[in-house]
């Protein structure tokens, strides 16, 4: 049996990984973790208390894991869930979880039997003894609204351990978001019941996987389109090998519509620029992709002139949103930012989106965490 630690230390021993203190005090919480998780498990206390019998030993305390993009939380994500040596395990994407968890929601509810929460969580809490989430991210009240009762209940009554991944810490979660105070019972039991570690260390390790590889590519072509696949690689770890399992994912844009993005993985996104610019789309969507993903790769994005006007204003909507929650952005293109659309309504304007695209390009923005002011 390996251990996190363990593990680590190989990886850093071998050259794979530089030292880093905060990423070494993280995998030896986790690889604590992992032993107490080991352990025999504690009694469910909802089966406690009905059987009248007291539970068992503390839940061992779980993790939320939060730092800027590239400080190797993922990386840590996935050396304790290799290591982790029990059968009760899951690790799901944080967004993919919320969907499940609201159809689960849809189907309790039909059946108008009470309080949907206590049956949702003990049917996600079945054979699991760990529930590992990467990207935790609040950019929706739907969700906001819910996660208090069943976070309280997934934990408290279920035993589960909570372990977490996200890009903010937790006071930070859902900032400024509609009717937040529903949210902050949220925030307090994360605080009560999970051990907070931030990795806010100099090093992005994600750039520097980059290197050697800009961020516009011109002209349209399989060049280009064989920079930004690499691009994507280096940020996800998945192997180009594997390219054709590469996860899809359905966005919830809200009021029950859904976006499908044809490649979702640790929080970077593959999108066609027909897909984003050419249908029917305002500024909302944008807006949920920007919060939802720290790096977005647009594909195909053509010269527009007058008769391209909606697709451009959708575009400069589009880069407005990325930028303003300082996503990052790989492109492929037909023509440098300046030349890509010189003629037609708005080309005036369509100068400002010209200098954040450029702006985006620089070293200064790249090194920007998701979502910074």
């Amino acid at each position: 049996m390996t251990t996190v630690l363990a593990r680590y230390e190989q990886l850093v021993a071998s050259g794979e990984l530089r030292p880093d203190p905060e990423q070494r005090a993280a995998a030896s919480k986790l690889d604590q973790l992992q032993q107490e998780l080991e352990r025999p498990p504690a009694k469910r206390r909802w089966y406690s208390y009905l059987v009248g019998t007291p539970p068992s030993e503390p839940l061992p305390r779980g993790i939320y894991l939060w730092g800027g993009v590239g400080r190797g939380k993922s990386m840590l994500m996935d050396l304790f869930h290799d290591c982790l040596s029990i059968p009760g395990k899951r690790r799901v994407h944080f967004h993919a979880f919320m969907l499940e968890v609201h159809s689960l929601l849809r189907e309790e509810r039909k059946k108008e039997s009470g309080d949907p929460i206590p049956p949702v969580a003990m049917k996600i809490a079945e054979g699991l003894r760990v529930l590992a989430f990467d990207e935790m991210v609040v950019n929706n009240s739907a969700d906001a609204m819910i996660m208090s009762r069943l976070f309280t209940w997934l934990i408290e009554m279920c035993c589960l351990t909570i372990v977490t991944t996200s890009n903010r810490a937790p006071g930070e979660l859902y900032k400024d978001g509609l009717n937040r105070e529903h949210f902050l019972p949220f925030i307090a039991l994360i605080e009560r019941e999970l051990d907070v570690i931030a990795l806010n260390g100099p090093h992005d390790y994600r750039l520097e996987r980059l290197a050697g590889i800009d961020t516009w590519h011109t002209p349209l072509g399989d060049a280009a389109t064989a920079q930004v696949r690499e691009a994507f690689f280096r940020l996800t770890d998945f192997s180009p090998e594997d390219s054709e399992h590469v996860p899809s994912a359905e966005l919830d844009l809200g009021g029950g519509r859904m976006l499908h993005v044809p490649k979702s993985l640790k929080g970077v996104a593959v999108f066609s620029f027909k897909r984003l610019c050419s249908e029917a789309r305002g500024a909302a969507d944008y807006l949920a992709i920007a919060q939802t993903y720290h790096t977005v790769i647009v594909v195909g994005i053509p010269r527009m002139g007058p008769e391209n006007r909606n697709d451009a204003a959708r575009f400069v909507t589009l880069i407005d949103a990325l930028y303003e929650n300082k996503v990052k952005l790989f492109a492929t293109a037909a023509a440098e930012p300046e030349a890509l659309y010189t003629k037609g309504d708005g080309a005036f304007e369509f100068e400002r989106t010209v200098s954040r695209l450029m702006e985006m390009q620089s070293a200064e923005y790249l090194a920007a965490g998701h979502g910074e002011a």
